[in-house]
């Protein structure tokens, strides 16, 4: 080995354990992640610029998939290419990964550990989290009454008629929608240099599209092609990332059979409790249906397409940010996510959380201590469990 390759081999380690300090101590959301992500690699070791990491934020914000994992993956592209990608995705995400397919294992080993009060008590916590995501979402992507009447749409179609293709049908509608209205959206100022060559990133952007056809092919329910499958096309559909993934992976894994909305709803609490992208809630789900290889399976399912987009998207950047219809479709798309989660709250968080005045009472007892008294989510959510567990 030569001393260059040493010192890339070296340069590609520190990336893998700086993400992996991240990984084990981001907690709070993909905001809190794209704001440690800017004190630590702009305001501390200054690989980036306040204007390239402005870029490299709305890229990943205008793209589907999981903001911060995507804008974590980027910035290690841009320190060491594919390899420095790689070890930053696996440093940020293999934590909470982990912690979520153990905390399915246990639900596999203890069937009798998933039912009773703690998982009602983290179920009403997750009302509370969709709650407040929904409100937070809303004042930043719906700031004007089109953007509202798109999301309020779009919510009341996914409430008639709440099939997978209907919700990639309606966010094409508000697409359109911000196109015909001439929505505007944030643009970017200095152009983002990108040490990435075009031809590879029609490559990505080629297997991105074969992987996701192949994904609508039917699959044996429980099995790893199935979990693959469910997991790549939430992955790949999904704007907005984190909460919004909630209701693409409840049609796959509830409505099918695959799993109960107990089962399902606890685990998703859980994940808002461990640090680290809210995308690793794949990992509970692929553990829970095929075990440890399933877990690995839904993990790189979920982020692979996200990925891809990234590093077919990179070298169209500049395209992107200075096309008025472009930046309108994606201030469309994301109003039509507020509606999308908005759906999600009332089915099938409310639906399965709710069940009498009490519950509502502890529903607001949870958004209280989120967002007025700004409580830490790691925390709120195993004190849920332990309210539910005592008083439910």
């Amino acid at each position: 080995m030569t001393d260059s390759d040493q010192a890339q081999s070296s340069s590609h380690w520190q990336l893998f354990l700086i993400f992996l300090r991240l990984g084990l101590t981001s907690f709070g959301g993909p905001a809190a992640h794209l704001a440690y992500f800017h004190d630590e690699f702009v305001k501390r070791r200054k690989w980036l610029s306040e204007s390239a990491y402005g870029e490299v934020v709305a890229l990943c914000q205008l793209l589907p998939g999981p903001a911060s994992s995507q804008a974590g993956l980027t910035i290690g592209f841009l320190r060491g290419h594919y390899a420095g990608a790689l070890a930053a995705w696996a440093g940020f995400t293999l934590p909470s990964a982990i912690l979520m397919a153990l905390f399915a294992f246990g639900l596999t080993l203890w069937p009798d550990a998933g039912s009773g009060g703690w998982i009602s008590g983290l179920k009403l916590f997750v009302v509370a989290v969709v709650a407040q995501a929904v409100w937070q979402m809303g004042q930043s992507l719906c700031p004007d009454r089109p953007r509202i009447v798109i999301a309020v749409v779009v919510a009341m179609a996914l409430l008639l008629a709440g099939a997978v293709w209907m919700q990639v049908f309606v966010l094409a509608i508000a697409a359109m929608a911000g196109i015909g209205l001439k929505l505007k959206s944030s643009n970017g100022s200095d152009s983002l240099q990108v040490p990435l060559q075009s031809g590879k990133s029609i490559l990505f952007a080629v297997l991105f599209a074969i992987l996701l056809g192949l994904s609508f092919m039917p699959q044996a329910t429980g099995s790893l092609a199935w979990i693959g499958a469910e997991l790549y096309r939430a992955g790949a559909l999904v704007f907005g990332g984190g909460h919004v993934v909630l209701p693409w992976l409840q049609e796959g894994f509830v409505v099918s059979g695959a799993m109960t909305a107990d089962t399902f709803l606890a685990g998703y609490g859980v994940a808002q409790a461990v640090p680290g992208p809210l995308f690793t809630f794949s990992a509970f789900l692929g553990s829970a249906e095929g075990g440890w290889l399933g877990a690995v399976v839904a993990v790189v399912a979920v982020f692979l397409p996200g990925s891809l987009l990234v590093l077919a998207g990179l070298p169209l950047w500049r395209w992107i940010r200075e096309h008025k219809a472009a930046r309108a479709a994606l201030a469309g798309v994301n109003a039509g996510v507020v509606g999308l989660l908005l759906a999600a709250l009332y089915d099938p968080v409310w639906t399965s959380a709710v069940h009498g005045a009490g519950d509502v009472a502890f529903a607001l007892l949870f958004w209280l201590a989120l967002a007025v008294l700004r409580m830490p989510v790691w925390g709120l959510a195993p004190a849920s469990a332990l309210l539910g567990a005592v008083f439910l």
